[in-house]
């Protein structure tokens, strides 16, 4: 018997490939979405955004009762970390939201296979798993395989010594000293977790600077609040070699300029220095579908490839950030194209998170990025210190930042180093989707108190009026 005609056939079940077929299904299309990994979610929910935001949150109320509630009048004796039991409430979260998932894949009539998928032809995908192999017969192909760990020369990831992201969430105990090595998003959020939990942190950048996408004067407020926080930094710095003992690891380092190198010694080692395309074992030579030096697929408006039938989204898209929120909007709206739709996705708007505390969120341009371009600009800044929800929370590092347009007031990027900026930057994004002017966000009524006043302060701040300060 013949397989069915599938409308569309997507690769990898992560939050790409997942909300995309079920937003297909949602439409009327035949779908179908195959994952090699056995559970849904991709490596968001299974071994990066989920499980970290987990430990995260785990470590921090940790860290709450150890060394802050007692500004609060709060005495806490006895306070004992167990770490086999963080794990496993981790694991458990991780396990509940994957089952969800496919209770959604049956109640949208997804058709989930389990198995390795790859290209025999534009519109046959080839489905290997252990009870035999399968050719699925699809109009149109969508590649949601996602990105993997970027390996670094010279340091060989053997998930003991020396781990991924991956292995740094099930660590069986907190190290004495852990050496991250990148001070990007991935970096800052685990490193902070282990601080928390007892490890000495250094952390090993080969830039100037952590966060080296975002805002230079958010960078450097976020180092200065990690320091703080114990973790320390050595920038401008590569790591060029590392050998890994049964008690430790000797890294070798060297300044990123060059001259003469030093040995750090360590328990374990986080490379953390990026990710690359998931694009290995998918038959993507075979039939044509082309990539650049860098190994993305390059696609069109519309999330075709240079193969007819055959599209992409997600991490394997290049000048694009990796962000499993980004991956989400463009599953739907390939989805949604694909039923004869108009959809777009407008990477203005892309919103980035960085979970350490105080959180990080940023969206649309920085400074940096205005200055390049010669774009004429104002800024309008309000420190959490002057917000009163914040007083009252005992949360007052960071600050609520603002640019816009020095000719037309309209929002141009949003940047805030504070309590619970992920959240607070949504209003922001939603801003820059509408194209309002500061003035706009200035007249809005913000509730009292909320963190969320810092954001009109700004906006008022741009104009030279803001109220508490």
């Amino acid at each position: 018997m013949s397989e069915p005609i599938h409308d569309v056939v997507f690769i990898g079940g992560g939050p790409g490939g997942y909300a995309g077929a079920i937003r297909a299904a949602q439409l009327g299309l035949k779908v179908a979405c195959v994952e090699r990994r056995g559970t849904l979610g991709g490596t968001c929910l299974n071994v990066g955004c989920i499980p970290s935001k987990a430990l995260l949150q785990s470590s921090h109320l940790y860290a709450q009762a150890t060394h802050e509630l007692g500004q609060h009048g709060i005495g806490v004796a006895g306070v004992e970390l167990d770490l086999a039991r963080m794990m496993a409430r981790k694991d458990k979260v991780v396990a509940d939201l994957t089952r969800g998932i496919e209770q959604l894949f049956r109640k949208n009539k997804v058709d989930y296979l389990k198995g390795s998928a790859s290209l025999a032809t534009a519109d046959r995908v080839r489905v290997a798993a252990d009870g035999g192999e399968r050719v699925l017969a699809a109009r149109h192909v969508v590649l949601a395989t996602g990105s993997e760990v970027m390996p670094l020369p010279g340091v060989a990831i053997d998930e003991r010594r020396i781990v991924s992201s991956t292995g740094a969430l099930c660590l069986p105990a907190a190290p004495k000293h852990l050496v991250v090595v990148g001070g990007g998003y991935i970096g800052l959020e685990l490193g902070s977790v282990w601080a928390r939990l007892g490890a000495k942190v250094t952390v090993v950048e080969f830039l100037d600077r952590v966060l080296p996408n975002m805002d230079g004067e958010v960078s450097k407020q976020v180092q200065r609040l990690l320091q703080r926080q114990g973790l320390t930094f050595k920038l401008s710095t590569k790591v060029v070699g590392a050998i890994a003992r049964d008690d430790g690891v000797d890294l070798t380092l060297e300044a990123a300029a060059g001259g003469a190198g030093e040995t750090l010694a360590c328990d374990i080692v986080l490379v953390a220095v990026g990710r690359r395309p998931a694009t290995h074992d998918l038959g993507l030579e075979a039939i044509g579908v082309a990539r650049d030096a860098r190994g993305f697929v390059p696609v069109d408006a519309r999330y075709c490839t240079n193969v007819a039938g055959v599209h992409a989204i997600g991490d394997l898209l290049p000048e694009r950030p990796m962000l499993a929120h980004k991956a989400e909007e463009e599953g739907v709206a390939v989805a949604e194209l694909l039923a004869g739709k108009s959809a777009h996705v407008n990477y203005e708007a892309i919103p980035g998170v960085v979970y350490t505390w105080p959180e990080v969120a940023a969206v649309g341009r920085s400074e940096e990025e205005l200055k390049r371009a010669n774009r004429p600009y104002r800024v309008g800044k309000f420190p959490f210190l002057a917000n009163s929800r914040a007083r009252a929370n005992a949360d007052t590092d960071g600050f609520v930042k603002l640019l816009a347009d020095a000719g037309t007031d309209r929002l141009l990027g949003a940047h805030i180093v504070g309590p619970d900026a992920g959240t607070m930057i949504a209003e922001l994004a939603l801003a820059l989707e509408f194209a309002v002017s500061a003035e706009d966000i200035a007249r809005t009524c913000h509730a009292h108190p909320t963190l969320n006043e810092a954001v009109k302060e700004a906006a008022l701040a741009l104009d030279g009026r803001a109220i508490n300060i």
